[in-house]
């Protein structure tokens, strides 16, 4: 019994210390170094806790079986967390044929900053619509342009950080 709580218990380590190491990066990317080096260290407390029972018992498979599925889980979870807790900004670029400027209109009306401006194609110019937005509150412009237009072509962009500007104020669509 005893080496199947050991290795559940690195399984379990690795999940942590993986899952943290993805929102690590995540705050790290989109500069917040306090909270990323604070998590920092917590990954680190656990991956050495989880290494050192691993390396005590390298003659065990089952640790080291358990410690690579805990890598793995910890990716999927860590990259979960993440997604749900939606930090930050995105940006939105949006080129339909059908009524474009009707379109930034009614997401202006819905509470979205758009700014428009003509592109050109290999099929001629289009209006491209750029919006800005918290990451929360991308499925519901997703929904609303896919209402409008479900060929649309939509490029979504990771946004650094922001300055100025009109952004969606989340709660008032």
């Amino acid at each position: 019994m005893i080496p199947i709580l050991g290795a559940v218990l690195i399984f379990l380590a690795r999940v942590v210390d993986v899952s943290v190491g993805t929102i690590r990066i995540i705050l790290l990317v989109r500069g917040k170094r306090f909270a990323a080096g604070f998590l920092g260290f917590i990954e680190a407390l656990v991956y050495i806790f989880a290494l050192g029972f691993v390396i005590n018992k390298l003659d065990s498979l089952l640790n080291i079986i358990a410690y690579c599925l805990g890598f793995a889980a910890g990716n999927v979870l860590g990259s979960y967390i993440e997604e749900r807790m939606a930090m930050g900004y995105t940006t939105v670029q949006v080129i339909t044929l059908s009524r474009p400027r009707e379109l930034c209109v009614r997401l202006r009306e819905l509470g979205y900053g758009v700014t428009v401006w003509e592109g050109e194609g290999r099929e001629g110019r289009r209006l491209v619509l750029n919006i800005i937005l918290k990451r929360k509150d991308l499925p519901d412009l997703l929904k609303i342009i896919g209402e409008w237009d479900f060929k649309a072509f939509v490029t979504i962009l990771d946004a650094r950080a922001t300055k100025g500007g009109i952004l969606t104020v989340s709660g008032t669509k």
